[in-house]
């Protein structure tokens, strides 16, 4: 990826006026050989163990320690489809600890074969952040353990919230109006392919700087990031409101995102309105008005749901309300389905959170959880809502998230219908094979491709300075196995 113009950076509510964020929390289906290797141990890597080259990693002088038993959890991520068992889990307590182990791995050449993925929370998806590679010998960073250097700030927060990361550009709610997390980044610590800890931003070695955010860990592991941050608020109004027609759905979406003073936080998704665990969606809020909610009739119905928040403090709550039913009134939801609700910040922050705590007790979170995310260009997304519908995606209440936005969707274990992984799979091909049309322009968000030749077409004309920076920064390609963008050295 080349060095972005400043006004790319700078014009953050341009990104969600030219393209749509599509959540169909689904996945690529595996090719063969890609699913023969799911709950993979390779006999060879785990030889590692016992290897020069990986025992004389433990002679290092390290805050933190390497460990090479009970480290199965390193083999799964959040999809919990691919599992590649690491040879060790390197669990630093220091950027030093980072940057001396890859530095010792650099110097070794291209013979060790040694590559590194760094993992925080196990988030990633398809395998993304999992250290084993063909042949090669994979550590795991295990970054939860690192000292971070950084003063808390009780009453800030980052400007724009993120579903992702620095490495994958973090969009959210908030991104029409600050753009991508990427947008508010002022300064970036980095420890490169090399094991050299470099300070980057727009002005100081702005080419890693550039390739580092959204670079996919290619270039670098992020120790340290200096982010924009704005007053925190004490509570929140968050609304959700209902469509049957997209054509309005998406007109009102972007009729938000365009005014000077909207909501603060702008998402959308599909809904098949069923009952259940993971579509009763109505029991964090009221309705407006209990007795027209009472009698609308929904039940297997499918819906555009935008889900929208005002943030306030306790002295400014008659003015947010009033704010509120102004913008309400300029929109074309069915009026019947509008349901709010107020809590704290630190609740609407934490309300996936809350959703996970319900699936661990039914055990239904460490499951499959097979994810597309898709950015759509505004002026293909009705064209693509049309394909989409007609291929009846949304003939599954588990496939519910559109435009901006979701939560963590799974495949029901064992299930041969279509709540099944395997028909989930197979539906969706057809949607990533629409989105290959040429006139479509649809890119793949949190991206994943079996074949080099799939990421150079994904990154386009752009691919050449992609390879050059991957050459300059990680020239025995160590970092971010997981990704299948380069093999190793």
């Amino acid at each position: 990826m080349g060095s972005p113009p400043s006004a790319f950076l700078k014009q953050k509510a341009i990104i969600f006026l030219r393209f749509f964020m599509i959540m169909f929390l689904c996945s690529i289906p595996e090719k063969p050989d890609l699913r023969s290797k799911q709950s993979y141990v390779n006999s060879s890597a785990l030889s590692y163990k016992n290897s020069s080259n990986i025992s004389s990693l433990e002679k290092l002088n390290l805050d933190g320690y390497f460990s090479f038993d009970n480290i199965e959890h390193a083999a799964k991520d959040f999809g919990n489809r691919y599992h590649f068992h690491p040879t060790a889990v390197l669990y630093p307590k220091s950027v030093s600890d980072i940057a001396s182990t890859i530095n010792y791995i650099f110097n070794m050449g291209s013979t060790s074969e040694i590559t590194v993925a760094a993992r925080g929370h196990g988030h990633s998806l398809q395998g993304q952040a999992q250290a084993h590679q063909g042949a090669s010998c994979g550590l795991m960073f295990c970054m939860r353990l690192l000292t971070w250097a950084c003063t808390e700030i009780m009453d800030r927060l980052p400007s724009s919230h993120h579903r992702g990361t620095l490495s994958n550009a973090g969009i959210s709610g908030q991104a029409f109006r600050h753009g991508p997390q990427i947008n508010n980044v002022y300064q970036l610590e980095v420890v490169t392919g090399k094991g050299e800890v470099i300070t980057c931003s727009e002005q100081q070695n702005a080419d890693l700087f550039y390739g580092v955010l959204g670079g996919l860990g290619q270039f670098g592991i992020i120790t340290r990031a200096r982010i924009s941050l704005e007053q925190a608020p004490k509570k929140v109004k968050w609304i959700r409101v209902l469509y049957s027609e997209f054509s309005k759905f998406s007109r009102d979406q972007e009729h938000l995102m365009s005014s000077e003073n909207s909501f603060d936080y702008i998402e959308g998704f599909v809904i098949i309105n069923r009952t259940g665990l993971l579509n009763n969606w109505r029991s964090s809020f009221s309705p407006k008005d209990p007795l027209q909610a009472s009698q609308f009739i929904s039940e297997g119905r499918t819906f555009y749901c935008m889900e929208i928040a005002k943030y306030f403090n306790s002295d400014e709550s008659d003015l947010v309300n009033q704010k509120i039913e102004d913008l309400l009134s300029e929109l074309s939801y069915i009026p019947s389905t509008l349901f709010m609700s107020e809590v704290s910040y630190a609740e609407f922050l934490d309300r996936v959170h809350v959703s996970e705590i319900k699936l661990r007790a039914k055990g239904l979170w460490e499951v499959s959880h097979p994810w597309l995310n898709l950015l759509v260009p505004k002026s293909k997304v009705s064209e693509f809502a049309l394909e989409v519908e007609q291929s009846n995606i949304f003939n599954n209440p588990r496939r519910r998230y559109f435009l901006s936005g979701g939560i963590p969707i799974l495949a029901v274990p064992s299930s041969t219908g279509k709540d099944g992984l395997q028909h989930i799979l197979t539906q969706n091909q057809r949607i990533l094979d629409f989105c290959c049309k040429p006139n479509i322009g649809a890119k793949q968000y949190l991206p994943h491709y079996d074949t080099q030749e799939e990421w150079q077409a994904h990154f386009g004309p752009q691919w050449e300075v992609f390879v050059q920076r991957k050459s300059t920064y990680d020239p025995f390609a160590i970092l971010a196995p997981g990704q299948r963008i380069f093999k190793r050295q």
